[in-house]
């Protein structure tokens, strides 16, 4: 697979990277330390710091986005000015990314203070704190997942997601093209960007410039929802089978045995490969697609290949067995 970058894993995003991906979805906005919004978030998991606060610092994941909901609010008030000044600033001390505070809670002057002192950017958000853990978590992770892009055309088949790769010339896009036309739909067309989901699986998406775009040679780019309706495209899709155009002298003749399928290792997830030579008369569209139809029933238990292997033994052995 040729891929237009090579793999990245993540191990920290800025602050302001969090903050401008989850704006709209989180109701999230900046209300201090403007100063700390390139701070490193080393953690996808979200923490909240009511032990912290309290003045128990062992154990303490500082790495985290720190989150105030009611608890640590109520605590907080409960304090008189000085207390609470001591606590917030021993807090700060431990060299936090950022604090979000849930469920549109006043922020106390001392927070404001403290996050311009220690360069700690402040968020708030009215989301009730577990629905903004939740939904902070799926983003988080998202944006700290493995992933890599790839040269290739993604599509759905019947609910699989197969990417389409080969080199240049081999007619990518125009298989895509006949397949939706066929009722299936689009994800990607060319350039295919692929990350680990926290599931452990491959989930395939466009990249942003080419959403919804393909590229067809002597027709130039065309808008795919707008010829063939909104179904006709997919945000994303989990990667399930790679299919490799190639010319008949490229292709793997190499019997393969039931235990020795071909696969791809894509950011340490085995993805199946096949292969299927281009040639004058050859229906490609109708062999991606039944390739894809042949993964969906090896994903419902069914393997002709396993059950034809068993018959020709069962042959065998009736034989073996007669002429004795």
């Amino acid at each position: 697979m040729n891929t237009k970058t090579n793999s990245e894993v993540k191990t920290s995003i800025p602050v302001s990277l969090f903050l401008e991906t989850g704006k709209e979805v989180l109701k999230m906005d900046l209300a201090a330390g403007a100063l700390g919004l390139e701070n490193s978030i080393t953690e996808a998991t979200l923490n909240r710091p009511g032990l912290a606060l309290s003045g128990f610092f062992q154990y303490f994941a500082h790495r985290r986005i720190q989150v105030m909901g009611w608890a640590e609010h109520a605590y907080l008030s409960s304090l008189n000015e000085k207390e609470r000044e001591h606590s917030l600033r021993s807090f700060f001390e431990r060299n936090v990314p950022c604090i979000v505070v849930a469920r549109g809670k006043k922020i106390f002057p001392e927070i404001s203070v403290l996050a311009r002192e220690f360069e700690v950017p402040v968020l708030k958000t009215k989301m009730i704190t577990k629905h903004f853990v939740n939904a902070a978590t799926i983003i988080m992770e998202n944006l700290m997942a493995p992933r890599m892009n790839v040269q290739g055309t993604m599509v759905e088949i019947m609910g699989i997601g197969v990417l389409i790769e080969g080199k240049p010339g081999m007619g990518k896009s125009e298989t895509a093209l006949g397949l939706i036309k066929k009722g299936h739909a689009l994800v990607s067309d060319d350039v295919t960007a692929l990350r680990v989901d926290s599931t452990g699986a491959i989930v395939a998406s466009p990249v942003n410039v080419t959403r919804y775009h393909m590229e067809i040679k002597g027709l130039g780019i065309v808008h795919v929802p707008s010829l063939f309706g909104v179904a006709s495209v997919r945000e994303e899709k989990k990667l399930e089978l790679i299919v490799t155009l190639c010319e008949m002298k490229d292709l793997n003749e190499s019997i393969v045995s039931p235990d020795e399928r071909m696969a791809r290792d894509i950011l340490g997830v085995s993805v199946p490969c096949v292969q299927i030579p281009v040639a004058m008369g050859r229906d490609i569209v109708n062999l991606v697609e039944t390739a894809a139809l042949d993964q969906k029933l090896k994903r419902l238990g069914h393997d002709a290949i396993k059950e034809l292997d068993e018959n020709l033994m069962a042959l065998m052995n009736e034989g073996k067995n007669g002429s004795e």
